[in-house]
C-alpha cells in the first residue's frame, strides 16, 4: 500500500492503483524480459540487413532494376517498422500505461503501423506482378517493366497506403479514466467499436486475403510456365547440339528461375509471418464478449503475432544473401570494402603491389580479364623484367597462362 508525505498509508491512492490494475491490467507484461531480448536480436539483424540492402541497390547501378526497386521499397518499409514501431512496442511491454507521448504520439503510432502494413503488402503484390510479366510475357518486359514505371508504381503504392491509414488513425486517441487521471492515459480506440470493427475487417480482407490470393494464383501460373520452359530446354539438349544462342537462353532462364525462387520464398515468408497479425485483428474485431480465458489466449496471440510481424522485417536480407548470387556478392563486396578501408590506416610499411597476391584476402576483387595492368613492372629489377619479357615473347598464347598479376 502506498504512503503519503507523512509516511502514512493512503487508502485513496491504494484504491486508485487497484482500480487501474483491475481495469487496465498490469503495467508491465509478465513476458517483458524474454520478448525484449528476442526483439533486440531481431532489431539488430533487421537493421543491418536492410541497411545493406538499401546501400547495395543505391550504390550499384547494375542492381537498380524493377525487381530490386520493389525490394528497396520493402526494405524502407521494414526499416520504418524497426526504427519507430519496435521501440514503441517494447515501451508498451515495459509500461503499458500511462502513454507518455500524448495525442500526437498516439496518432503517429497508429498511422505508422497502418501505412507500413498496407505499403508492405502492396509492394509484395506489385513485385509478384512484375515477376509474372517477366516470366509469362518476356517480350513485353522491355516496356512494361522499367525503372521509371516501377518508381511511379512505388510512389502510388505509398500514397494509397497513407490515404487508407487515415480512417483507423482517426478512430484512436488518448483515453483517461474519470476525472482525467494522468496515470490511466492509454492510446486506444475512442470512436464506437462497431466502426473500428468494420474498418478492421475491411482492411484485413482488402490488404491481406485478397492480395495473397492474387499472389498465389500468379505464382501458380509462373510455376507452370517455368516447368514448360525447363521441359523445352531438356528436349532441345536431347535432340540437337546446343549452340551459343541456346546456351545463352539457358543461362538467362536459369538466372530468371533463381530470382523467381528467391521472390517466391520472400512472399511465402511474408504471408506466414503476417498471418497471426491479421488473425489477431479479426479476433479483436469479431469477439464482443470476452472471458478471462479468452483474454489470456489473446495475450499470447498478441505476443506471437508481434514477434513474427517484426521477424518479417528482418528476414528478407537473409533470404537475398542465401538465394541470390548477385546480392550475396554485393553484400560481401560492400562489407569487405569497408573492412579494407578501416584496416588500411593501420598497415605498416607500404609494399609494392606487385608482391601482393590477390588470393590472400577473400575480400579482394580481381581485375577483369583483358585489363591487366603493366604499370608495376618497373618496380622489378632489370633482370627480372628482362626475363619476364623473354618468357612472354617465347610463350604461345594457348599454352602460357601466367601474367604479371599472377606472380
Amino acid at each position: 500500500m502506498p504512503t503519503n508525505t507523512t509516511g502514512n498509508y493512503t487508502n485513496e491512492d491504494y484504491f486508485t492503483e487497484a482500480n487501474l490494475f483491475y481495469i487496465l491490467g498490469p503495467k508491465r507484461s509478465p513476458l517483458f524480459l524474454p520478448v525484449t531480448v528476442v526483439y533486440l536480436l531481431i532489431f539488430l539483424t533487421g537493421l543491418l540487413g536492410n541497411l545493406l540492402t538499401c546501400a547495395v541497390i543505391a550504390m550499384h547501378k547494375k542492381m537498380r532494376n524493377p525487381t530490386n526497386l520493389y525490394l528497396l521499397s520493402l526494405a524502407v518499409s521494414d526499416l520504418l517498422v524497426l526504427l519507430f514501431g519496435m521501440p514503441l512496442e517494447i515501451y508498451d511491454l515495459w509500461q503499458n500505461y500511462p502513454f507518455p507521448f500524448g495525442e500526437g504520439g498516439c496518432y503517429f503510432k497508429t498511422f505508422l503501423f497502418e501505412t507500413v502494413c498496407f505499403a508492405s503488402i502492396l509492394n509484395v503484390t506489385a513485385l509478384s506482378v512484375e515477376r509474372y510479366i517477366a516470366v509469362v510475357y518476356p517480350l513485353k518486359t522491355r516496356y512494361l517493366s522499367t525503372n521509371q514505371r516501377a518508381k511511379r508504381v512505388i510512389a502510388i503504392l505509398w500514397a494509397v497506403s497513407m490515404v487508407c491509414a487515415i480512417p483507423n488513425t482517426s478512430l484512436h486517441g488518448i483515453f483517461y479514466l474519470p476525472e482525467r487521471m494522468e496515470e490511466s492515459a492509454i492510446c486506444t480506440v475512442l470512436k464506437p467499436l462497431w466502426i473500428y470493427n468494420m474498418v478492421m475487417q475491411i482492411t484485413t480482407v482488402c490488404f491481406y486475403f485478397v492480395p495473397m490470393t492474387v499472389i498465389s494464383v500468379l505464382y501458380l501460373v509462373m510455376g507452370v510456365q517455368l516447368g514448360r520452359q525447363r521441359t523445352n530446354e531438356n528436349l532441345g539438349k536431347n535432340c540437337s547440339s546446343s549452340s551459343s544462342n541456346d546456351q545463352r537462353m539457358t543461362s538467362v532462364n536459369g538466372r530468371r528461375r533463381q530470382v523467381n525462387k528467391m521472390i517466391s520464398i520472400v512472399v511465402a515468408v511474408f504471408g506466414v509471418c503476417w498471418a497471426p497479425f491479421h488473425i489477431e485483428r479479426l479476433l479483436w474485431s469479431s469477439i464482443s464478449q470476452w472471458t478471462d480465458m479468452m483474454h489470456n489466449v489473446y495475450q499470447y496471440v498478441h505476443i506471437l503475432s508481434g514477434i513474427l510481424f517484426y521477424l518479417s522485417s528482418a528476414v528478407n536480407p537473409i533470404i537475398y544473401s542465401l538465394l541470390s548470387t548477385r546480392f550475396r556478392e554485393s553484400f560481401r563486396a560492400l562489407v569487405c570494402s569497408q573492412t579494407e578501408d578501416n584496416s588500411s590506416v593501420r598497415d605498416s610499411l607500404p609494399l609494392p603491389r606487385i608482391f601482393l597476391n590477390p588470393s590472400v584476402s577473400s575480400c579482394s576483387r580481381a581485375q577483369p580479364e583483358g585489363k591487366r595492368s603493366t604499370a608495376f613492372v618497373p618496380l622489378l629489377s632489370p633482370n627480372m623484367t628482362l626475363s619476364m619479357d623473354t618468357a612472354i615473347l617465347t610463350c604461345g598464347e594457348t599454352s602460357c597462362k601466367t601474367s604479371v598479376q599472377d606472380l
